[in-house]
């Protein structure tokens, strides 16, 4: 008789903490000690006892990961992208793990303005083009790592200079290289610990980055000169309000840079002018405010104007044309001054675009010299509409505004789509954009200003499938409540099955959610996806409150001490998927990562009985204490999307109400892995680490609760797409497994 693996046993050291009058007793606080020998010994026991309760699954990993790779078309390429006098692209390669990025020269024969000169050249996987080079192969910076990521690539205007930064650890925290695209050869300076990538000016002089604080807040921009050491690095700003994230952007035209400083609900922004060596950071909107906007320059018949998305005249957003000088006069007071909430309604010019209740615009509008494209959100969808300059001109000479649902924009015949912004450089006389759909995979569609038919570029390939063979629908599930204005509150739900499956409440079912951050889980189509498909699984998307589908009322209920939507309206999800025939009640597993880690580890809580498995992946399961100590990573930072549980007791006793380190109880859980990375620095190891030992202590039934754990990785996991693809076929093996839904049908 086999006997089945024991599971670690974490040392109970208990630690107590106090709030409000509250004390709360953890036990295995001590695990956040990553730099301990016990505690890194009982993270490898952990993969171990993980690795031996899946040994049966083995079998089916490979299945899965063998699907995916045939499936992916390993030896690829992108549509090259115009920037200067090169075309610029990426190849993949069969059996390395990275990209790698080459370019082309453009010919020069025609009119940089042209159409004909904006045609990318036609492009074989595996062939090489006269003229193409290799400017940067990851796979070979990769080769000496154990984990690699890239922060971002950015060139100057010529083509001659290439700055890259890269993380070799997973912790994200970036080194930052400069290379000479002429030799090929990197130059003599760096710049380390650097918060993302860099931004270079259009000369390739300067290069503009972040540096993070302790607890990994972007909040000092440096300027760096090119030729000098990263010691004589110039601070042009430092944020110490610990609540606000930075990041910096270029102007379209490369004229100003901006920083962006805040939040999920408010921010600031300042400009500094590119065109003098000697000009300091502008402020133009302060925190005061409490707005939440971005700001984008345009020239308009000479004039430098700012186009302007905010929310002060509705929650959904609209557009508005001001000046800079206008602005400054309004940001006016010192430092001691500011920081005071609502200190007035700010003038921020003409109106462009109205706010709809039915439309929610993106954070901002991407400015070209033809026009100004608009990424909007109706009904779910994300698409792109235009806005002429004419109109924009009309606004400025007084006339009424506009209605964005109104505007023109490309069509696509799909019914559950999504429409991006890919590229729109701004001379060019088109722009790109990418299309996908739960069952079409990406297409790259080049689109001119002046005739807006898309012209299909490219569409991913993948092997041997007929995607005819699946289906993708939409149910609403009624949730029992109502808007104000009497409306029923329903949360979508997206449904995708193989042709063959039927409703008839036999089917396994996976139900995936996120609900977080006004993030959108948008329709996008998944190779992965398939192997769950073929083998009968109806895989289920819960668009749960907390996340951006339905505009931003949809957020704001699902946030803060409205949280607790998010995870019912999953549970609802899940009963009306069974109520309506889709899934079996005895086979239903649920996944999700992240905040959407959150909301696995809430459900488990509130309604274990309803789910056979749970894949929690980099779950935020320790949230009350994470959210209680500022020099956490991002803790500060969050208390816009949470609540502030230190100063407020309300916010307190409602996140202890849900944070489901904090509640698990005796009962019988479902199959569980927590799977997670030792660098993340978004959601520390800790939390799912302290998390599993917990829910085995309470667990009443013999399903296993296994922590699987990434020795090299971050929050997105190992590097690499081969280790990807493991990573997700180990996630949907463990899925299958307790689905009962092993072999294709």
């Amino acid at each position: 008789m086999t006997r089945s693996p024991t599971a670690p046993a974490a040392t109970k050291v208990p630690t107590e903490r106090t709030h409000h009058g509250d004390t709360f007793t953890d036990d295995y606080e001590w695990l956040r000690d990553k730099d301990s020998q016990q505690v890194l010994d009982h993270l490898h026991a952990e993969n171990a006892y993980t690795e031996a309760v899946t040994a049966d699954q083995a079998p089916l990993r490979e299945a899965i990961f063998n699907e995916i790779k045939h499936r992916t078309v390993e030896t690829d390429l992108s549509v090259p992208a115009r920037r200067g006098s090169y075309w610029w692209f990426a190849r993949t390669i069969e059996g390395e793990q990275h990209p790698v990025f080459c370019r082309v020269p453009a010919e020069e024969t025609q009119s940089s303005s042209s159409l004909s000169a904006w045609t990318p050249p036609q492009i074989e996987p595996g062939v090489a083009l006269q003229g193409e080079e290799v400017y940067f192969d990851t796979n070979a910076e990769a080769a000496a790592h154990g984990f690699y990521d890239i922060g971002g690539l950015s060139t100057d205007d010529a083509g001659t200079l290439l700055a890259y930064a890269e993380d070799t650890t997973g912790d994200e925290f970036f080194t930052l290289r400069f290379r000479d695209l002429g030799t090929a050869e990197n130059l003599s300076e760096t710049v380390e610990n650097v918060h993302g990538g860099a931004i270079l000016d259009a000369a390739g002089e300067r290069a503009f980055y972040m540096v993070a604080d302790a607890s990994w807040r972007p909040h000092r921009l440096y300027e760096h000169r090119l030729g000098s050491s990263a010691d004589q690095d110039r601070l042009l700003l430092q944020i110490d309000d610990e609540q606000l994230w930075s990041f910096p952007y270029l102007s379209a035209d490369k004229k100003e840079l901006l920083l962006y400083s805040g939040n999920s609900e408010y921010n600031e922004t300042r400009i500094l002018d590119l065109t003098d060596d000697d000009a300091e950071m502008v402020l133009l909107v302060g925190k005061e405010h409490r707005l939440e906007h971005n700001i984008e320059p345009l020239d308009l018949d000479g004039t430098r104007q700012l186009l302007i998305t905010h929310n002060q005249d509705g929650q959904n957003k609209s557009v508005s044309l001001t000046t800079i000088e206008a602005l400054t006069r309004q940001a006016t007071g010192s430092e001691q001054q500011r920081g005071q909430p609502d200190r007035g309604t700010l003038d921020l010019g003409t109106t462009v675009l109205g706010h709809e209740e039915t439309v929610k615009l993106d954070d901002s509008v991407v400015v070209t010299a033809a026009q100004i494209l608009v990424q909007a959100r109706v009904n779910t969808i994300q698409s792109v509409y235009l806005l002429p300059l004419e109109t924009v001109r009309a606004a400025r000479d007084g006339a009424a505004a506009v209605a964005t649902s109104s505007l023109s924009g490309p069509s696509f015949d799909a019914e559950m789509f999504t429409v991006e912004l890919a590229d729109a450089e701004y001379e060019a006389p088109v722009f790109r954009v990418q299309f996908t759909s739960w069952l079409i995979p990406s297409r790259i569609y080049d689109i001119a200003h002046e005739e807006p038919t898309p012209i299909l570029r490219r569409e991913t390939p993948v092997n041997d499938v007929d995607l005819d063979d699946y289906r993708a629908l939409r149910l609403w599930a009624p949730t029992g409540e109502r808007w104000v204005d009497g409306s029923a509150i329903e949360v979508p739900i997206t449904v995708l099955h193989h042709k063959d499956v039927r409703a008839d409440g036999t089917n396994p079912t996976l139900v995936f959610g996120y609900g977080s951050y006004e993030m959108s889980m948008d329709p996008a189509f998944g190779i992965p996806r398939l192997s769950l498909l073929d083998r009968g699984v109806v895989f289920a998307i819960a668009h749960v409150r907390g996340g951006g589908e339905l505009g931003r009322k949809w957020y704001d209920h699902g946030k803060k001490l409205a949280k607790i939507n998010t995870f019912t309206d999953f549970i609802t999800a899940t009963d009306h998927l069974v109520e309506a025939g889709w899934a079996d009640p005895a086979r239903v597993a649920a996944h999700g990562g992240s905040a959407g880690g959150l909301l696995m580890g809430a459900v488990a809580n509130m309604a274990p009985e309803k789910y056979v498995a749970i894949v929690a992946q980099v779950p935020f399961v320790d949230t009350l204490t994470s959210i209680l100590d500022p020099d956490l990573p991002l803790s500060a930072l969050e208390w816009e999307e949470w609540g502030n549980p230190i100063t407020d007791p309300e916010v307190y006793g409602y996140m202890k109400s849900y944070s489901p380190y904090e509640n698990v109880v005796d009962a019988e859980y479902p199959a569980i892995a927590a799977v997670t990375s030792l660098h993340d620095t978004r959601v520390l190891y800790v939390e799912p680490a302290k998390w599993v030992p917990k829910l085995r202590e309470h667990q009443q039934g013999e399903a296993p609760i296994v922590l699987k754990i990434e020795m090299e990785g971050g929050h997105g996991g190992a590097s690499g797409r081969y280790e990807k693809w493991k990573d997700r076929a180990w996630d949907y093996a463990f899925i299958s497994y307790y689905l009962g839904a092993v072999e294709p049908r």
